[in-house]
């Protein structure tokens, strides 16, 4: 199996699969009821910061933002303990994403709301469309889904340090139409890790993951669900900046 989700990968699994028996195996019923409570988690995060002066708040979205970071990097490292920094995890992201989605709303109004139902739209098709195998995760598909992954991640690091030098790439809210194709790539890659997610998930528990590994499984889909959310708040408020 192979997925280019960092919390959700083969090495992670392999170390952890067949250890448990019984009741103390990870399920899918049991993932999908935690990866619900991480999106309350997040919502709850995120109502506190959801204020029309996005300048009150900045203090718990760089909170949220650092934290997120940080607890992320814990989760990955320590997935024992996932029941605990998972759900802190979800709490933080919860903090950034309210302040950032407060900064966009002001700008473009009515992004938020179309980006929420974008990303649990797209989510919801590609589990149907999964679940119906209609997109077979062949092993060629997920070498192309890593592949472009990978690169987009540099891509974006590069455009980081280029930017500090005072180089625009072109990927920022006014990057033209470079930028919107370029985000649209984004987002279909995005989109399709959560394909590459759930076949992880179902696949680890058929293989007998310990029960921990459920909230381990949730922050992977959170981490996914988090990066398209964002990735469709920039896709949006790019095309209405050329309105």
């Amino acid at each position: 199996m192979r997925t280019s989700n960092p919390a959700i990968n083969e090495k992670v699994f392999s170390e952890v699969y067949n250890t448990a028996s019984g009741d103390s195996k990870m399920t899918i019923e049991g993932t999908v009821n935690k990866s619900f409570l991480l999106l309350l988690l997040v919502f709850t995060g995120a109502s506190l910061t959801w204020h029309p002066e996005a300048e009150s708040v900045s203090g718990l979205m760089f909170l949220g933002m650092i934290g997120g970071l940080i607890t992320g990097f814990i989760t990955i490292f320590k997935k024992n303990i996932s029941m605990y920094t998972a759900p802190l995890y979800a709490l933080f992201e919860g903090l950034f994403l309210g302040g950032i989605s407060s900064i966009f709303e002001a700008s473009f109004p009515g992004v938020v709301i179309q980006a929420i139902l974008l990303t649990f739209g797209t989510a919801g098709g590609l589990l149907l469309a999964y679940k119906s195998g209609l997109i077979p995760v062949t092993e060629n598909f997920k070498l192309g889904i890593v592949a472009a992954t990978g690169g987009i991640a540099i891509t974006y690091f590069f455009s980081w340090i280029l930017g500090m030098f005072g180089i625009d790439l072109g990927l920022g809210i006014n990057g033209g139409i470079y930028g919107i194709l370029f985000n649209l790539f984004v987002v279909v890659i995005a989109a399709l890790n959560l394909v590459l997610d759930f076949d992880f998930i179902e696949e680890a528990s058929k293989r007998g993951a310990p029960k921990f590994m459920e909230w381990y499984a949730s922050f992977g889909l959170m981490v996914t669900l988090i990066w398209l959310y964002l990735e469709f708040l920039k896709l949006i408020a790019r095309l209405q900046s050329r309105d």
